[in-house]
């Protein structure tokens, strides 16, 4: 499930075996998992620490508590502790953390709902801007609303076009036509204002 490599095993129980306190393990956690912010959280933990519905994983001189809830996100998780000249660097492999794209076979909705929390919204980010489903109709069209720098941005009807849609029709099978439901008048902090965008 977790690998744990020697030497990141060596590394922890040096720092463990400093804090001498007797049960201290070290404690691994998802945060925010199955999103693109996901991260990986490792920390020690005592016994006191603890929810009590860990999955316990023993190494050579303590243990590794895995948070049960971001247990599915964490499988195939690699830990390793590379030594260099300037001294360590710990690293977390993590290849599903951010969740796993829907299999073909899953529903319409699901599938526009990953491209657009994976690949759209992180891109607008870089604008302070965001989209919402708001609705997927039964013939594929995507109805979305903008929110942040794009509610209201003079360059959504271009960002529509040829961003979101472009993407959701090249990517998600059955996507026909993406249209915006935002009342984009009433947008107090667009990106681009739309009386400048002419």
């Amino acid at each position: 499930m977790i690998n744990i490599s020697e030497s990141a095993q060596a590394h922890f129980r040096k720092l463990i075996e400093r804090e001498a306190l007797p049960g201290l393990g070290v404690r691994l956690s998802a945060v925010h998992p199955g999103t693109p912010r996901a991260d990986v959280r490792l920390e020690f933990a005592e016994l006191a620490d603890l929810h009590g519905d860990e999955w316990a994983i023993d190494c050579e001189g303590f243990t590794l508590w895995l948070q049960a809830d971001s247990v599915r996100y964490l499988d195939g998780a690699e830990i390793d502790y590379e030594t260099r000249a300037t001294g360590g660097q710990l690293q977390i492999r993590a290849p599903k953390i951010k969740g796993e794209a829907p299999a073909d076979s899953a529903s319409l909705v699901e599938r526009v709902h990953w491209v657009v929390e994976h690949e759209i919204n992180p891109q607008l980010a870089q604008h302070r801007g965001n989209v919402a489903v708001q609705e997927v109709t039964a013939d594929g069209v995507v109805v979305l609303r903008f929110g942040g720098g794009c509610h209201g941005c003079g360059m959504a009807d271009v960002t529509l076009k040829q961003g979101i849609e472009t993407t959701l029709m090249s990517k998600v099978p059955g996507v026909t036509a993406v249209r915006d439901a935002t009342d984009h008048d009433s947008g107090d902090a667009p990106y681009i204002r739309r009386d400048s965008a002419a």
